[in-house]
């Protein structure tokens, strides 16, 4: 995107009071999909292999093993579809409209059953205060097409300056990834060093879950569909160092939310921003380095590409 508008009109404008029916049941519906990542994929650190990413077409699983191949499986925002897809091409697809959570696990199920793709989930949803069994969740659910349509693209924005932010960090580091316990976008960098014990208290979520997910000090931040009029984008530290709070960070829109425990910067003010890319970098890098420097991060881990010679 070259001119102003252009860049503005790739920010869309979506108000979680105009959507929330829609955003509840697809972060249910997430997660069906995303327990049955969690079940065939091989574990890996802070719960990296459980998570979505973002796709020219919407939400993907990636590459599933199941067995001696592979499958997919992705929320498709432009045909409003779930696909699933395995090795060679061969797929099923489940419509994406109002339905119940109840009905949407039997097809998704189905589906795979029908692609022969043995999996067993735990059926019932975590990180929401009122866990309702999937197969039990009988209750019609709101589905608008063009509100999932606007928040995919929220997060192809969000995504796109996440990914520019991650590669300045020469460090662990995680993928810019969809997390479906919460629904929201990360990106996350590890300073090296343990952590202090997680005390866990994530609602209908074992607090282990927790303590594998903060084993080591970091600093994180992405994009919620909450928090603001639009959503919010969001940053914290864990550990978090003494004074982190306090330190001053730009935009002028940013603060420190002392229940959230997390700065916060709305996702309207960087979408109405002159600049918008580089009114969220300053946030995210701000952030950051009140982090880093007040919990004696080493230097070091801030990359530095190398010059050409």
């Amino acid at each position: 995107m070259t001119d102003a508008v252009s860049a503005h009109d790739a920010w869309p404008a979506l108000r979680v009071e105009d959507w929330a029916a829609t955003r509840d049941t697809l972060h249910l519906w997430s997660q069906v999909v995303g327990k049955v990542k969690m079940a065939k994929a091989p574990m890996l650190n802070h719960w990296w292999h459980v998570t979505f990413v973002v796709s020219p077409r919407g939400l993907t699983t990636g590459a599933i093993p199941d067995g001696d191949r592979v499958f997919e499986m992705e929320f498709d925002f432009v045909d409003h579809l779930l696909r699933v897809t395995v090795q060679g091409g061969e797929e099923r697809t489940v419509s994406l409209e109002p339905k119940s959570v109840a009905t949407f696990h039997a097809e998704t199920m189905a589906a795979l059953a029908a692609l022969g793709i043995d999996v067993s989930i735990w059926p019932v949803p975590v990180e929401v205060v009122v866990a309702i069994p999937f197969e039990d969740d009988t209750a019609g659910r709101e589905y608008d097409a063009a509100s999932a349509s606007a928040f995919w693209r929220q997060l192809v924005q969000a995504t796109r300056v996440l990914a520019i932010f991650r590669g300045r960090f020469a460090g662990k580091v995680s993928p810019v990834h969809v997390f479906w316990g919460a629904l929201d976008l990360a990106v996350t960098r590890f300073s090296g060093r343990p952590a202090p014990k997680h005390p866990g208290g994530a609602p209908n979520c074992a607090d282990w879950v927790m303590v594998e997910g903060y084993s080591h000090e970091l600093t994180s931040c992405g994009f919620w569909p909450g928090g603001g009029e639009e959503g919010a984008f969001y940053a914290y530290a864990y550990p978090e160092p003494e004074g982190y709070r306090e330190q001053p960070v730009r935009p002028e829109a940013a603060y420190y939310n002392q229940d959230a425990g997390q700065y916060l910067l709305p996702y309207e003010a960087v979408r109405t921003a002159a600049d918008p890319d580089a009114a969220l970098l300053d946030f995210l890098q701000d952030t950051y380095d009140a982090a880093a420097r007040l919990g004696d991060w080493d230097a070091s881990l801030d990359y530095v590409p190398i010059e050409p010679h």
